[in-house]
């Protein structure tokens, strides 16, 4: 985890760039200029950036319409932005700014050892959530390993054991003439009670670990595990998805399963909602999961935190961490009419916008359609 980070520093004039990068040098990070706000868009698609230094005053599109787009993008939420300006910074323009994405301003003049204070605050924060998110991913893989081996302990172990006694109880069952009454209603209640325990074994080893996802497939495992959703808890949930999903991996097919899993249990446990709907869509570039459900929806004071990863519950917290891992996003909308729960993995990755030459400014108006199509803003 100690190596370089991306620093991208935006300014439409060449000098000022040399500047920033004479005075960020001994940080020993790895510096990427950007001469406009379109090629500081191309950078963020293409490179991991832990901190955009831009200018506010840039002809075309300023540092507060690029900042703009920026945050618009599901990826980059919590990328940091520092202003630079060389105006007079008022408490309304530092407003404007913080309004607009910004985390810190710097003025110009720029005081080389204040710059470099505040640029290594940020680079260490980058690298200590990118620790926590190795970790967190690690604990993901070592509680999906230990549901698997979970469930085929339950399966090979308890369900054998139980298999067994059932057969015994059959035997016992043959001879149950030569027992007293009440002696030949045990053995009876007994053969019934091992059969519904054998029950309750297979769901809870098919809820740890399906095995049809292994076997068959997404599409498979979800219809078997709605079914059975809507036959344990009593509402009406309706599947829609195509039989034929390409370019999944085994690790993208349990995170769509485990993200569905849990938004039906948080409709059971929380909506009130007598149905719910799982619709999957793929297309050339992303697959998006969708479950609606028609209850009494998300508190008002609690939706704000929706957008957040520090203050909603473990289970909105869990889908979000399992799709980032991924590459995906998760949005939630919620009214007094119910709650959509909505996730949106990339599946085959567009080609990379060309960024060969510099992109000048009267060139880059051009490029700004694939831009913000690319950002998903158009």
């Amino acid at each position: 985890m100690d190596e370089k980070i991306n620093i991208l520093m935006v300014d439409d004039q060449p000098g000022k760039l040399v500047t920033y990068e004479a005075m960020l040098g001994e940080l020993g990070e790895n510096l990427i200029k950007a001469h406009s706000g379109m090629e500081a868009l191309e950078h963020l698609l293409k490179t991991d950036i832990a901190l955009v230094l831009m200018d506010v005053s840039m002809p075309g599109m300023d540092g507060f319409e690029t900042a703009e787009m920026i945050r618009g993008h599901p990826r980059f939420q919590n990328t940091p932005i520092v202003f630079v300006s060389g105006i007079h910074v008022t408490d309304l323009d530092r407003l404007k700014g913080y309004e607009h994405g910004a985390v810190d301003y710097v003025s110009v003049p720029v005081i080389p050892q204040l710059l470099r204070a505040k640029v290594k605050v940020f680079a260490e924060l980058h690298r200590k959530t990118k620790q926590l998110e190795v970790l967190n991913a690690r604990m993901t893989t070592l509680r999906d390993e230990e549901r698997r081996r979970l469930a085929r302990e339950l399966h090979d172990s308890v369900g054998q054991l139980l298999a067994a006694i059932s057969m015994n109880i059959v035997f016992v069952q043959e001879e149950s003439h030569k027992l007293s009454p009440d002696g030949a209603k045990r053995v009876s209640e007994n053969a019934a009670m091992v059969e519904e325990a054998g029950k309750q074994i297979r769901t809870i080893s098919h809820l740890l670990h399906p095995p049809l996802l292994d076997e068959v497939g997404l599409a498979s495992a979800l219809h078997w595990y709605v079914e059975g959703f809507s036959e344990r808890s009593k509402i009406d949930a309706k599947v829609n998805i195509p039989q034929n999903l390409a370019g999944l991996s085994k690790e993208m097919e349990l995170s769509i399963f485990r993200v569905v899993q849990e938004c039906l249990t948080n409709i059971h446990r929380h909506s009130g909602s007598p149905t719910a709907g799982i619709r999957i869509v793929q297309d050339e570039a992303c697959l998006t999961v969708e479950v609606e459900d028609a209850g009494k929806g998300i508190p008002s004071e609690k939706q704000s935190a929706c957008g957040t990863l520090c203050h909603t519950g473990v289970g909105l917290r869990g889908m979000r961490e399992r799709l980032r891992q991924l590459g995906g996003t998760l949005q939630v909308q919620s009214n007094g009419q119910g709650t959509r729960v909505t996730a949106i993995l990339p599946v085959v990755r567009a080609p990379a916008v060309p960024v060969g030459q510099e992109v000048q400014n009267g060139r880059s108006e051009g490029l700004r359609p694939v831009i913000l199509s690319s950002l998903g803003l158009l």
